[in-house]
């Protein structure tokens, strides 16, 4: 229900950071990095001062409920939780491939002159992606209490693997992402399984520097 105004949320925050940052063009990456992590920790610490530092979790009929697969039983949570992340990354695949502002969007972030050539205005479609990531960020963090209690700072635990499996897919692959979701999933439980939990957030960045090191482009870029 909240998507919608998380979406024009995202579009204002870019509009912010264009003409703040990006229009001046003197270090804009960079500075809009730092901007960006500034931004993140004020709405930690909103969250903080209203809700406290305790882990909150959601109440519903099948959080406690489980699908019998054989000898294996799977929290139904997860099942939802991973079905929604399943439809949302088609529709996005289908968004990004089958319309013309998804294949803008695509088109900016490969060569934003050509795009501004073809007519199209570059900053238009950067705001509009920036708003569609933002609202799809907020239907992240609403399956991410689903999977279990979470609490204000529980952002930090994800930013980093974040960051690994775009890397680990190669940018505009959004297949590549999903895979590389599942890849990284599945290793960090093997290694928790055998080594401990405090071995499993270094799995991230050892694929990462494999892959980096064998295919710089990404498992599934090209």
């Amino acid at each position: 229900v909240l998507m919608p105004l998380f979406f024009l949320f995202g579009i204002a925050l870019y509009r912010f950071y264009y003409e703040t940052f990006e229009k001046r063009g003197t270090d804009a990456g960079v500075r809009g990095l730092a901007f960006f992590f500034g931004i993140a920790f004020i709405i930690e610490v909103g969250l903080i001062l209203a809700f406290g530092v305790d882990q909150r979790l959601v109440e519903a009929e099948y959080i406690g409920k489980s699908l019998s697969l054989g000898e294996m039983r799977v929290p139904l949570r997860m099942l939802l939780a991973f079905g929604i992340a399943l439809a949302l990354t088609a529709a996005l695949t289908l968004y990004l491939s089958k319309t013309f502002t998804g294949r803008a969007i695509k088109a900016v972030a490969q060569d934003e002159a050509a795009l501004r050539l073809m007519g199209a205005d570059p900053v238009r479609i950067k705001q509009w992606a920036f708003g569609i990531a933002t609202g799809v960020t907020a239907l992240t963090g609403a399956l991410l209490i689903i999977i279990g209690p979470v609490e204000p700072m529980t952002d930090r635990i994800y930013i980093g693997r974040t960051f690994c499996v775009v890397v680990l897919a190669g940018l505009g692959s959004m297949t590549g992402t999903l895979a590389a979701g599942l890849i990284l999933g599945i290793a960090e439980s093997i290694v928790l399984m055998h080594f401990g939990a405090s071995w499993a957030p270094a799995v991230a960045f050892g694929l990462l520097l494999i892959v980096l090191g064998i295919r710089p482009q990404g498992l599934f870029g090209r």
